[in-house]
């Protein structure tokens, strides 16, 4: 008999048998996690709602805040399990454990508090805060390698010159199981079932625990996890039906950075994930912003990924709803279809140093910045003429330097407002006889060209360029109100202004201004009122700027 033709009793009691084998294994799970006895170091974290968000997003969005155990990460749960039932000898000949950072914390912790000598292998692009978080611990810290496959196989060097114990930081039963306690609490502290579970996957064992237990308990639970798309293994997996492995993981997301899910959450994730949803290093950024508003945290960016994925799936949900109701009704159903959505905030461990590209990119990963590429004509008084026509829209960007007498192409960035498409503002600038190139997705414009704008025009175009710095108050129209005084006689030759959020706004400007024209100038810039500074004889602007 061929393999299509089988008998249909007997693939009915295969079928049967797999199935009884599975929850078998389920509740094995399940007994390891209800006996994952983890609170002598972890804590209940609580479970907070995210106001903003809810409102914004139109359903209940709810935060399990895991960034505030003692290491800021969930990890503790996982790695003190397993460390507290290792037998009296594995103990007394220590552990070793590969990791990013917060496993290594986790484990660090747990063999501080039990008496237990650790070494911690990381990579090298583990970030400071985190290698220095662990050798505060007492654990010995050995560097190896750019990811955490060649971290994992140095440990494994070390098991066996050494004698020590690996604690895996997610392919491990009594790992997953401490993790998995998560879902307890979850389960616990909702005052109504939720109905989807948004968990980050790297290695699988935060998603693993959480959603076998979840499903055991209430399997209408949707249980969604979240991956960057630089380190997609779940979904990849799921899309090769087996454990394939990624040829190249990114590390923006560094707490996930996994090239192949584990062989045991692996088999856990096959029965009880619903969903896999993708996010873009981008839309990592505005999740770090947005649990910044509802709840103070500052993630790390593996932290806010599940976050990340909850919006994704909550406006899939909204135009979901758009599309099938109308006038009244729309409304109506949006209140009476609103779902309770959790997101874990997994971690906390951020590199101070790491916000500022954060900051950068949040409002474009969120959709609430246009970055333009703008042609407009290199005649004086066309900067405030083009600020008119954008309106009362926030600039949060203008950079522009001279090149020719005819056109002029300046990067702007736009603050969109609530529910404002870019498309729209692309099309009213169009209307208005503007030539626009859309540069918001553009890596080369988001991440270089907007510190790269400058250089040395031909002496013979500009002649007399001056260049200055001004601050002034960062508020609504400033900069227009800066232009409209500034730009009335002199011709601008050079431009950069980027709104940082500090209460000043600072711009360096070039104007063309002759020798006989510098005071009236300088009493210009006087009753203007704003600090300023020349910067002409500046070494940078002169080895990089200057056209002479």
């Amino acid at each position: 008999m061929s393999a299509k033709a089988v008998n249909p009793s007997k693939r009915s009691k295969r079928a049967k048998k797999v199935q009884q084998s599975t929850a078998a294994k389920h509740h094995e799970v399940v007994k390891g996690i209800l006996a994952a006895n983890v609170y002598d170091l972890a804590k209940e974290t609580p479970l907070q709602p995210a106001l903003s968000l809810s409102e914004r997003l139109q359903h209940s969005v709810w935060i399990k805040r895991e960034d505030l155990q003692s290491v800021f990460s969930f990890k503790i749960r996982g790695a003190f399990n397993c460390i507290r039932l290792l037998t009296p000898e594995q103990q007394q000949r220590g552990v070793v454990a590969a990791s990013a950072g917060n496993h290594a914390q986790g484990v660090a912790l747990a063999a501080q508090h039990l008496g237990i000598t650790a070494v911690i292998v990381m990579p090298n692009t583990t970030p400071e805060i985190k290698i220095q978080s662990v050798r505060n611990l007492g654990a010995q810290v050995v560097l190896v390698g750019d990811t955490f496959d060649e971290a994992a196989y140095h440990a494994q060097q070390l098991v066996k010159q050494q004698q020590l114990t690996y604690i895996h930081p997610f392919d491990d039963p009594n790992v997953i199981a401490g993790q998995g306690t998560i879902g307890i609490e979850i389960m616990r502290q909702s005052s109504q079932t939720p109905d989807a579970i948004f968990l980050p996957v790297g290695g699988g064992g935060l998603i693993a625990g959480v959603a076998t237990y979840v499903k055991y308990l209430n399997p209408e639970v949707k249980i969604i996890g979240v991956e960057s798309t630089e380190s997609a293994s779940l979904a990849y997996a799921f899309e090769q039906n087996a454990r394939a492995r990624l040829s190249h993981v990114g590390i923006f997301a560094d707490g996930v950075a996994v090239a192949q899910i584990g062989q045991h959450t692996w088999a856990l994730c096959q029965q009880t994930v619903d969903q896999v949803i993708q996010v873009t290093p981008d839309e990592i950024c505005a999740a770090i912003k947005d649990l910044f508003v509802d709840t103070r945290a500052i993630a790390e960016p593996s932290g806010a990924l599940a976050l990340a994925g909850l919006k994704k799936y909550a406006q899939t949900l909204v135009q979901a709803q758009t599309q099938t109701q109308g006038g009244q009704g729309q409304a109506k159903a949006k209140i009476h279809q609103q779902q309770r959505l959790v997101a874990v905030l997994s971690g906390a461990n951020l590199n101070f140093d790491r916000l500022r590209y954060i900051a950068e990119v949040a409002e474009i990963g969120e959709g609430r910045e246009a970055l333009l590429g703008v042609t407009i004509a290199e005649t004086p008084g066309s900067f405030r003429e083009f600020c008119k026509q954008v309106g009362k829209r926030s600039i949060t960007e203008f950079n522009y330097r001279f090149s020719s007498f005819d056109n002029a192409s300046i990067y702007v960035g736009i603050k969109l407002a609530q529910n404002e498409r870019r498309d729209q503002l692309i099309a009213d600038l169009t209307a208005k006889g503007y030539q626009v190139a859309d540069l918001s997705e553009d890596e080369t414009a988001k991440y270089h060209i907007r510190h790269m704008i400058g250089g040395h025009p031909l002496a013979k175009k500009v002649q007399g360029e001056r260049l200055f710095r001004f601050e002034f108050p960062e508020r609504p129209g400033a900069l227009m109100q800066f232009l409209e005084r500034l730009g009335q006689r002199w011709n601008i030759t050079l431009f950069h202004y980027r709104n940082h959020g500090a209460a000043s706004g600072r711009v360096m400007v070039a104007l063309e201004i002759q020798q006989d024209q510098y005071q009236d100038f300088i009493g210009l810039a006087k009753e203007l009122g704003f600090p300023y500074f020349e910067e002409t004889q500046s070494a940078a602007y002169q080895l990089f700027l200057s056209p002479y």
